[in-house]
């Protein structure tokens, strides 16, 4: 019988999974095609739509991850040889490139440094010589714990004809992601993070004017699983039968955003600003700093440095076989520089933010790390407190 271990999830995903979340994948399972399920898939489209803040029609749950969701809105919007130009801040956006120049795009890269975020001003010239059918963009750089406005670079965009795809795989259900106000054209996300579901499902949405041009495109989509002028007949009235549908999984993001709603929004999101607050503080008050741009820093996602002389991978070796608490390494540019500290979804409580201080002290005193202890929860209490 398998007997997983218990861990506190605070790395960069997936987070741990609500009692409820768990109790809805453990339902009977049904037929894809049953009368119910059909009813659970037409409520949590309102559910989803209701996160996304957006009245698109073709908002659904792609069978996958999310880099599932990343590669279904990239291969329906982009035919072979259509221009694209893609941020690169991290790792992500580096993914959304190899996945577009796979679907055969002709892909600008326009970069900033690792924990940086773009202006409008990065990408004037890319759009005025690459004419981009989409630009991509990730909101929520999951490899450097940067925050990327949307705004302003959607503005741009569309003042240069083209579609916005935005990657929110971690920002969904931590900060606010307005896909109407913001026009973006296509945008996807995942399960694990803050909406505390198990990996398994990529959440979509396509705005009219990106399924205008997917209806209009000269070649066939690429892949037949995630061709969603196929699956926009199973997920819409028609219900044409496309694929078996991952039943107790939709049971479970249904779950997860039931939870999302009735928390509220604002109130959801607040939660993650305040334990990211008090995380922040208990941080600074052991010399612990930030790797992301001052004012967009993420609050569900933490990138910090690693102190120096500090033994990276003892640390969170440490983390988890003393405590039972998994934080993330660093990748790319960041590797071996810098710790990833998930607050997300149902992991962003103030019981974790305070073990895990405590936690993280003891080990750093074990190295050598000069502080005074106990100052970090202390700190994280201070915010609390306020």
């Amino acid at each position: 019988m398998l007997d997983p271990p218990l861990r506190l999830l605070m790395g960069p995903g997936p987070s741990n999974t609500h009692p409820r979340v768990l109790a809805a994948l453990a339902l009977p399972t049904i037929g894809h095609l049953d009368p119910y399920y059909l009813g659970v898939m037409n409520q949590m489209q309102e559910l989803l739509r209701g996160l996304f803040r957006t009245s698109n029609p073709l908002t659904l749950a792609v069978s996958g991850t999310g880099s599932a969701g990343m590669e279904a809105t990239v291969v329906n919007l982009i035919e072979p040889g259509d221009s694209m130009v893609v941020c690169v801040n991290g790792v992500f956006g580096g993914r959304m490139v190899d996945v577009a120049e796979r679907a055969g795009a002709k892909v600008t890269r326009v970069e900033r440094p690792w924990g940086e975020v773009f202006t409008p001003a990065d990408l004037k010239d890319a759009l005025a010589s690459a004419r981009p059918k989409v630009v991509g963009i990730v909101m929520a750089e999951t490899s450097t714990g940067a925050w990327q406005p949307i705004e302003e670079i959607s503005e741009l965009v569309h003042e240069a004809g083209a579609l916005l795809l935005v990657d929110t795989v971690t920002s969904l259900g931590g900060v606010d992601v307005r896909v109407d106000d913001w026009r973006i054209d296509a945008v996807y996300s995942g399960t694990q993070k803050c909406l505390g579901c198990p990996p398994g499902l990529a959440p979509v949405s396509f705005s009219p004017a990106a399924m205008e041009k997917i209806f209009a495109r000269r070649t066939k989509v690429p892949s037949w699983y995630l061709d969603v002028t196929m699956l926009a007949r199973y997920w819409g009235q028609e219900r044409v039968y496309h694929h078996t549908a991952p039943i107790n999984m939709t049971f479970g993001l249904y779950e997860a955003l039931r939870l999302v709603h009735e928390e509220g929004l604002e109130a959801c999101f607040a939660r993650h600003r305040t334990n990211h607050e008090a995380l922040r503080a208990g941080l600074a008050a052991i010399g612990i700093e930030y790797a992301a741009q001052e004012g967009h820093q993420l609050p569900m996602l933490n990138a910090v440095r690693v102190p120096e002389g500090v033994d990276d991978a003892a640390v969170r070796g440490a983390l988890l076989s003393e405590f039972g608490i998994e934080i993330g390494a660093g990748l790319g540019d960041f590797k071996g520089k810098v710790w990833r500290i998930g607050l997300m979804g149902h992991t962003s409580r103030a019981g974790n933010v305070l073990v895990f201080l405590a936690a993280l002290e003891q080990i750093l005193a074990s190295q050598g790390h000069q502080f005074t202890q106990g100052t970090s929860v202390a700190a994280a209490n201070s915010r609390y407190l306020a």
